[in-house]
């Protein structure tokens, strides 16, 4: 009979239709369900592991983040906490002057002052050390503080300022000095610069030689004063220089009202000439050899020190290391910013 279907012997060749533990495979080899349970441990184990790598990278970067945070919280709060602690006992207070002396320096004028306002009103500060490392600065800065330290004493006598110069205090720095009871340094170290510098370059025969023309538009006679691209003009000189004198002589009337009859040298004082601890003591411009921690346990009797600088923004410090400043210092010294120091 031709009955439309296929018996047993009238498979195709090759069907698998007789065994459902296989199937077939694009090469014709038959895949068992034990190769297919092997697939799917594999499968299985990689989904598994790529998970849990996931979950360790995910851990490790919380505990990164973690890690930076508690570095921060320990160095802003705990650094904090442990003043706060000790701020109810009696000690001394600190105030660095530390490097320029500029604005939006570390040694700004407002920094140093807000400090010295708190440590003043600090009820068991016993006495303030004003401890200096810096070449010096503006005039106006270290004028600004200088007067602020005056101010400080008048209303509080009963609370002594002492200035501690470390490696240097010089120029502005020891303008600032000049305010204090009294000054101490290391033997070695570099006081006094009592002067006024004012640096700058001329370009005019570089320009000439480079076929520049400099072009220079001005509303008033003297607008492109001091100009680098320009002959310095002998009135420019003239006048230039009675501003660095008048300048000169409020350091020197400044120093001569802090220091009074302390002073033991002449005019050569004046005169930016720099002395090492041990020379400055002879002439008058320190009053003993020592350090902060010896000034604080022998002079004023309260050996804990409490540090009550002003300290930069963490942006702001990071900016700093990544050497931002250079650019500005570097400028400064080739002239080509107007500013005048105390050196």
């Amino acid at each position: 009979m031709n009955d439309n279907h296929w018996g047993e012997s009238d498979q195709p060749a090759g069907s698998n239709a007789g065994n459902p533990s296989s199937t077939q495979q694009g090469d014709g080899r038959p895949t068992t369900q034990k190769e297919w349970r092997l697939i799917e441990k594999m499968v299985n184990s990689l989904h598994v592991e790529h998970r849990r790598s996931r979950r360790w990278g995910i851990f490790f970067k919380l505990l990164t983040f973690v890690y930076l945070f508690s570095l921060l919280a320990i160095f802003y709060v705990g650094k904090n906490f442990d003043a706060d602690k000790v701020v109810a006992q009696d000690h001394t207070a600190i105030v660095e002057v530390k490097g320029p002396i500029m604005d939006e320096e570390q040694a700004s004028a407002d920094s140093i002052i807000s400090a010295l306002r708190d440590a003043f009103k600090a009820d068991h500060s016993q006495a303030v050390i004003l401890r200096i490392n810096s070449p010096g600065g503006s005039p106006v800065q270290a004028g600004y503080v200088y007067d602020e330290i005056k101010r400080l004493r008048s209303l509080n006598p009963e609370k002594k300022v002492y200035a501690v110069i470390t490696d240097i205090g010089a120029s502005g720095a020891y303008y600032i000095a000049a305010a204090a009871d009294e000054i101490y340094a290391d033997k070695a170290s570099l006081v006094g610069s009592i002067g006024v510098i004012s640096s700058s370059f001329g370009f005019v025969d570089l320009i000439d030689k480079l076929g520049v023309e400099r072009r220079t538009l001005t509303a008033g006679e003297n607008k492109a004063f001091l100009d680098p691209f320009s002959p310095l003009k002998d009135k420019d000189r003239a006048f230039w220089q009675s501003v660095l004198n008048t300048t000169h002589q409020q350091f020197i009337s400044q120093v001569k009202q802090g220091r009074g009859d302390r002073l033991k040298g002449g005019d050569e004082l004046f005169s930016g000439l720099v002395w090492s601890g041990e020379q400055a003591l002879e002439l008058g411009l320190i009053d003993g050899l020592g350090s902060s921690s010896m000034v604080a346990r022998d002079i004023i009797g309260v050996e804990k020190l409490i540090d009550y600088t002003a300290r930069p923004k963490p942006l702001d410090r990071l900016i700093e290391r990544l050497g931002i400043g250079v650019a500005k210092e570097l400028a400064l010294q080739m002239g080509l910013r107007d500013d005048y120091q105390l050196r």
